[in-house]
């Protein structure tokens, strides 16, 4: 069998050269650091970029806001910048209003002055128009009045002399009154005028321009008095709006301050999911999403807990024994006894050390569950390093070690850390358990769909009927040679879980014969590949 990368082994002339090799990897110390965590900060990071929050930002996401005054505040600013609009909008269909009958009046006298004209007397017309003037206009209402009467050649037959003309463009037209604004002596007026034919004694018609005008005080008092009576109702419901609006949100949010209640009165302990119904359907992705938290802090509680009950149970026994031990070193007299018992007590201690390393990794893969990214690297690079650490403990067991990699590239995507954990433990599980003089060989080969790990031995091997059970916490196969804690293999199938990997395993080396007739364990790791790599 060619083994170009298999590391140095006791005995074996393919042995390369490398450093001092670490002797439990990964330490005690690095678990622990490892594995305090907290919900909102998990423990592998890897290279998810950090941002850093503004002041501004900060302190928006600080402040705390009411729904009841932002939905109000929604509400009443349109109201607020449309209520001017609205008055101004009410002026003008106020004013538009009280001009109607006015002008209507204005266009009356006008005509009926303009018949006054046609039936006046030629020899002296100016008494009997003006006369008749004061009898159309009522002297008793506010405001001014004004008229003129003109002939074709701008001669003033009654009236008010500064009464100006209609506009040179402006030509004269017998069947039409027109209505203009003017301005006269300061005063704004409103004016009505008409041109009237009058027989002249050539049987020819003169055109006779007849102009009636009144200031605009009764016109002003009608559009206020209008807009009385629409502003002032206006204000009335105002408060009425405002009230029935407050009581209408706070009904529709009451079922928002039910199901606050409801979640103030739970117990500290109940992670049950919260009732959506009674809950507006509004909310009903905040109420889903407050479930799945709850959901997962029950998951992380239960696996602290399954942690803590693990630990107590698997670390009385080893603690017990360990205390025994040294009472016993303490009462040896002799040298080459103590000796013996410290050197116990050690061995004791690793034993322990590597339990408690086992449970931390467990309790971290466990907290850590899908946070955890991944990223895309390649597994041929990371099976050399991660066996290299492992190649002073291969020699002290003189167990034949190495490493078989094919050319291929074996790309997946994974957490470096979480691998090596992965690898760290099959490699420890076959070095264990597989008898001085064996043989252990990690592999790593890719195939077109698939990149696949293999951690291959010729020790006892694992009873087809046992291989699921093995994965199980703490179980170990009965009359078994090991120190094995049975959490190795637990954790490796968490690991492999979580990278959408699968685990198998099946019949490894074959024995030697001078051991019998039997074969080892080979546990496969089979890893979805990434083609972009």
């Amino acid at each position: 069998m060619n083994r170009p990368e298999r590391p140095p082994s006791a005995g074996h002339s393919h042995s390369p050269e490398q450093g001092p090799p670490a002797e439990r990897p990964p330490s005690i110390l690095e678990d622990l650091v490892a594995t305090r965590e907290t919900p909102s900060r998990p423990v592998f990071s890897g290279n998810r970029p950090r941002h850093r929050a503004t002041r501004r930002g900060a302190a928006r996401s600080t402040e705390q806001r009411s729904l009841f005054g932002e939905i109000l505040d929604w509400m009443f600013a349109p109201l607020l910048l449309l209520w001017p609009l609205s008055i101004a909008v009410t002026f003008l269909v106020a004013r538009s209003l009280a001009d109607a009958p006015f002008d209507r009046s204005l266009h009356d006298r006008a005509i009926v002055l303009a018949q006054q004209v046609r039936n006046a007397p030629e020899s002296d017309p100016r008494e009997a128009l003006e006369r008749a003037a004061r009898e159309l206009f009522d002297r008793e209402a506010e405001g001014q009045y004004y008229f003129q009467i003109v002939d074709e050649r701008g001669t003033l037959l009654a009236g008010d002399r500064d009464f100006p003309r209609p506009r040179l463009y402006d030509f004269p037209d017998a069947s039409r009154v027109k209505i203009r604004n003017l301005v006269i002596d300061g005063d704004e007026v409103r004016a009505a005028y008409t041109y009237i034919g009058v027989p002249r004694a050539d049987d020819a018609e003169a055109q006779v321009l007849v102009q009636v005008a009144e200031t605009l005080e009764q016109r002003g008092v009608l559009a206020n008095e209008i807009i009385k009576g629409v502003i002032l109702p206006q204000f009335l419901i105002l408060p009425v709006a405002l009230a029935l609006v407050w009581f209408g949100l706070s009904r529709g949010l009451a079922p928002l301050k039910s199901l606050q209640e409801r979640i103030r009165a739970r117990r500290p302990d109940d992670l049950s999911p919260v009732d959506p119904l009674g809950a507006p359907e509004e909310i009903a992705p905040l109420v889903a999403s407050f479930n799945d938290l709850l959901a997962r802090q029950s998951q992380n509680l239960q696996a602290q807990r399954r942690f803590i009950a693990d630990a107590a149970h698997q670390l009385k026994t080893p603690l017990a024994g360990l205390r025994s031990q040294a009472e016993l070193a303490m009462r040896e007299s002799d040298p080459s006894d103590l000796r013996r018992s410290l050197a116990q007590l050690v061995r004791s201690a690793e034993r322990s050390a590597h339990l408690v390393s086992q449970l931390l990794a467990l309790a971290r893969m466990e907290n850590l569950g899908a946070s955890t990214p991944l990223e895309l690297l390649g597994l041929h690079p990371l099976v050399r390093t991660v066996a290299a650490d492992w190649t002073a403990f291969a020699i002290r067991q003189r167990i034949d070690f190495g490493v078989e990699n094919d050319d291929r590239p074996a790309p997946i995507a994974g957490h470096p850390i979480l691998l090596r954990e992965l690898i760290n433990n099959l490699i420890d599980n076959a070095l264990r358990y597989t008898p001085p003089g064996g043989i252990v060989t990690v592999r790593a080969r890719s195939t077109p769909d698939t990149v696949v790990l293999e951690v291959e031995d010729d020790g006892p091997g694992i009873p087809a009927s046992e291989r699921e059970l093995v994965f199980e916490r703490f179980y170990r196969i009965a009359d078994v040679q090991g120190e094995g804690s049975g959490l190795g293999l637990p954790i490796v199938r968490e690991i492999a879980e979580h990278h959408r990997a699968r685990v198998r395993i099946d019949d490894g080396l074959p024995w030697p014969a001078k051991r019998g007739v039997g074969f080892g364990t080979r546990v496969s790791v089979m890893f979805p590949k990434q083609q972009d790599f």
